[in-house]
């Protein structure tokens, strides 16, 4: 029996897509998990990668538009619970099998994420620095979901229609549900990689920012806690540990920076540093 079912967004990711895809389902029985990988607006060998792996399907469209792949996926999946996951993200069978179990407790509307860590190996020392403090945010506190990993009960996927045209998806899933129906997976997790300098960092914090603010406030159910508070919180956890010190103003740097450059009146766009996808094919 299918225990969930996958929905995996791809533009041009290339053999990335494949090696993730190898490792989310290394240790899975046959049919375990129904996987979608919707190839967006490729102009690279992303489906053909995709195909290369035993009970992947794979949907082509020809625009690359996340949010269309995201509802082009919700079409062809079948099953529930449902995860969507980024293309770039790496992720074990162990973890999708937790997920799995932890949306199959209740009936009742839920999201869950494994928690999310950033591999900072390929990165500069200012942005490694930023993620030192960024790890005790409350960013990382209970209930976060999103940030290329997010997954919901047939409850909770009915707490919207189709995906609506935004950038900020996983901000929007995130925002449909209270904090007590989101669960955030201790001792399970998905890892990102960290852009490779400060100036990329800013640029994909800033198409972040900038689709976080698009999102109508309607869309936006759950209350925001004052930022003001989030800050200080922070700052009282970085004063009581001296070895974050001279990681602050990294910290700030990169966080003021984006804030700062989302305010600008272009057009918000997607952004993304392709440096790892580079690397992996070449």
């Amino acid at each position: 029996m299918t225990r969930m079912s996958i929905v995996i967004p791809a533009h041009d990711e290339g053999p990335l897509v494949r090696i993730g895809l190898e490792r989310m389902l290394a240790d899975a029985d046959p049919g375990e998990f129904e996987v979608v990988v919707v190839a967006n607006g490729c102009t690279d060998d992303t489906a053909d990668q995709a195909r290369r792996v035993d009970g992947v399907t794979v949907v082509e469209i020809g625009r690359a538009s996340k949010i269309l792949a995201l509802n082009a996926g919700d079409a062809a999946a079948r099953a529930f619970p449902r995860a969507y996951i980024d293309g770039d993200v790496s992720i074990s069978t162990a973890t999708l099998r937790a997920l799995a179990t932890a949306l199959d407790e209740t009936t009742a509307p839920r999201a869950a994420a494994p928690r999310l860590r950033v591999d900072t190996a390929r990165a500069s020392r200012p942005v490694r620095a930023y993620y030192r403090v960024w790890a005790v945010s409350d960013y990382r506190s209970d209930g976060h979901v999103g940030s290329g990993v997010y997954a919901v009960n047939a409850a909770g996927r009915a707490r919207w229609d189709a995906f609506p045209d935004v950038i900020a998806d996983d901000r929007f899933v995130q925002q449909r549900f209270e904090p007590a129906e989101r669960r955030s997976l201790d001792g399970e997790e998905f890892v990102v990689a960290a852009s490779k300098d400060m100036r990329t960092h800013i640029r994909r914090g800033v198409r972040i920012e900038r689709g976080n603010r698009e999102l109508p406030s309607a869309a936006q159910l759950a209350a925001h806690e004052p930022a003001r508070r989030r800050y200080a919180r922070l700052l009282g956890r970085v004063a009581v540990r001296p070895a974050l010190w001279l990681c602050l103003p990294f910290y700030i740097y990169g966080f003021a920076a984006a804030k700062i450059g989302a305010r600008g009146g272009s057009a918000v766009t997607w952004s993304r540093d392709d440096s790892l996808r580079e690397t992996v094919r070449a």
